[in-house]
């Protein structure tokens, strides 16, 4: 497989080596090893999830406070989706920028997000079945979202996505400004300083 740093430091795209006959394809989706070469540390994964969303249904920008937040490794094995990598930790050099990658049943990619990131994606396809490695069982008094419509944000949604379905807690959710003024959002050196705690593990 291949791995390659995203322009928003610690988030990566994996492109696996599909092998395909008359039967159909196998591939490594995740390796543990070589995903621990790139960033540092092994993941302890906690959880696994898995969620089917119809054509232009948008999940996020979710994140969970740090420590020890939530690193996740997200693939598509059905339809396909684009998914955002959101910089949310304040002091980052690439604070409130993103970056995407499109994850879909052709090239079979995945991505991993590390802890303090926010995440989002929109279903490009009916039945769009995306499932997560996470390194967290899920808190949901940890957990806290950011309008993936901020305009501060500006994610670009592709129009083959259609029209957009939110849920109300994403739709209610604050904007990113907001956030950072309530204290919401995660720093980066906080971030980083936990980063540095898995190394040392």
């Amino acid at each position: 497989m291949q791995i390659r740093e995203l322009t928003i430091p610690d988030a990566y795209e994996i492109t696996p080596k599909q092998f395909g006959d008359d039967r159909g394809v196998f591939l490594e989706w995740y390796r543990f090893d070589r995903l621990e070469e790139k960033i540092g540390h092994r993941l302890n994964l906690a959880q696994a999830n898995t969620s089917v969303s119809k054509r232009g249904s948008v999940r996020g920008i979710h994140f969970a406070d740090v420590p020890p937040s939530q690193a996740k490794y997200v693939t598509a094995v059905s339809g396909a989706v684009l998914d955002y990598i959101i910089d949310i930790r304040v002091g980052s050099p690439t604070y409130g920028q993103w970056d995407s990658v499109l994850l879909d049943d052709t090239d079979r990619r995945a991505v991993y997000i590390a802890e303090g990131l926010g995440h989002c994606f929109v279903a490009l396809t009916d039945n769009a079945t995306v499932s997560y490695l996470v390194t967290s069982p899920f808190n949901p008094g940890r957990e806290h979202g950011i309008n993936p419509l901020d305009p501060e944000v500006g994610l670009v949604f592709p129009p083959e996505a259609g029209e957009l379905l939110l849920s109300p807690k994403d739709a209610d959710a604050s904007g990113l400004a907001e956030a950072a003024a309530s204290g919401l959002l995660p720093t980066w050196d906080a971030a980083r300083a936990y980063y540095e705690t898995l190394r040392a593990e």
